[in-house]
């Protein structure tokens, strides 16, 4: 069903953003995995509003509740359930919507898909959707470190048109060097200009877009599908389901367009006894399957939808209206969008690499 993501390691999110509640059931964990309500919570409180000056000003604990799945301070094997209650809720902030279509927003189409919609701060199609897939994501990357050592790390690298030097991020940035501003971006200069950006947006009641890098490393060769599922279309998949994406690029992406063969390949070479590539230009994916290397795949989102400034519109009878936008609003969603990004290339990443396993190595001939 469309609510669900996943093929051996599936997650269902449901709720929506002024409902009571939202949440996800995971299923397919592995027993016996040590997880505690502590280690979901810690991703979560990177997702939530209200955590600095340039998010949205919605005030919610995002508290998780743990309904199953968990014993002990283990997983048993069976369906993880979790949910978080919706506190701060404003529903008549959105009276407006509930006949006009928000430009650019997933009103009218959702109007046009069901006959029906939620207008309540978008309802099913609000990002208060992605906290299920970062409770989900935290269980993956739990996972991904004991199974491999796997590290999943996302980071700003562009907002409007502030974009981080070439060549200033080229090793794998720290957790704490990424949450170490409100933007988190991993390279000061960078990030003092875009939060001044969001400000400057914010103020005017405007919204700006960017871009999120997203490296994995650790990742061993071999997950992924050589058609249908290859690695990368999976992980584009996953990602531009995200609220508000529009771009997905892997490696070197389309700048690669503008290499010749000879300057694009990457040599193979023996390092350390082990099969390498002199260089990462794939971005840690060839034929649809891993090959070893340093994932590195790059995120567009596009300015938030919802702004507050006065703009044409039509109504559901169709006719031509304005709508002044209310309520509390991401003046950029990219430094909340960061953890959501993390979550979903865990959860895609778990998913293959239990699929490697079932195919071609729990039977030996």
């Amino acid at each position: 069903m469309p609510n669900s993501f996943g093929k051996l390691f599936t997650l269902t999110t449901w709720g929506e953003s002024h409902g009571p509640a939202v949440g996800v059931v995971v299923d397919g964990c592995p027993a016996n995995l040590p997880l505690a309500v502590e280690e979901i919570q810690t991703e979560l409180d990177r997702r939530r509003p209200g955590q600095s000056d340039i998010v949205t000003p919605r005030k919610e604990a995002d508290r998780v509740e743990l309904l199953s799945g968990v014993f002990e301070g283990r997983t048993t094997g069976v369906p993880i359930s979790m949910l978080v209650r919706n506190a701060d809720q404003r529903p008549g902030a959105y009276d407006d919507m509930r006949e006009k279509f928000r430009p650019s927003h997933a009103d009218f189409t959702y109007q046009a898909k069901y006959g029906w919609r939620d207008h309540r701060g978008g309802g099913r199609s609000s990002a208060r959707e992605t906290i299920g897939r970062v409770a989900a994501g935290a269980i993956a990357k739990k996972i991904l470190a004991l199974a491999g050592g796997v590290e999943v790390r996302a980071f700003l690298t562009q907002v409007h048109d502030i974009v981080v030097p070439a060549g200033a991020l080229e090793t794998f940035p720290s957790l704490a060097e990424v949450e170490a501003t409100a933007v988190r971006c991993p390279h000061p200069a960078t990030a003092a200009a875009m939060i001044a950006c969001i400000k400057e947006a914010r103020s005017t009641g405007d919204s700006v877009g960017g871009v999120i890098e997203c490296r994995v490393r650790g990742v061993p060769a071999g997950l992924g599908e050589p058609v249908f599922d290859r690695l990368e279309a999976d992980l584009a998949k996953a990602m531009l389901s995200l609220p508000a994406t529009k771009g997905f690029e892997i490696g070197s992406g389309f700048a690669g367009t503008r290499l010749k063969g000879s300057e694009h390949n990457d040599a193979f070479v023996s390092r350390d006894g082990r099969v390498r590539t002199a260089t990462n230009r794939s971005g840690g994916v060839q034929g649809g399957i891993s090959n070893g290397e340093e994932i590195v795949f790059r995120v567009a989102f596009k300015p938030t939808a919802t702004i507050l400034q006065p703009q044409p519109t039509v109504d559901i009878h169709g006719v031509e209206t304005e709508l002044a936008a209310r309520g509390r609003h991401d003046p950029c969603v990219l430094p909340r969008a960061v953890p959501i990004v993390e979550a979903m290339a865990a959860l895609v990443l778990v998913d293959h690499w239990m699929r490697q396993a079932a195919q071609n190595r729990v039977f030996t001939f």
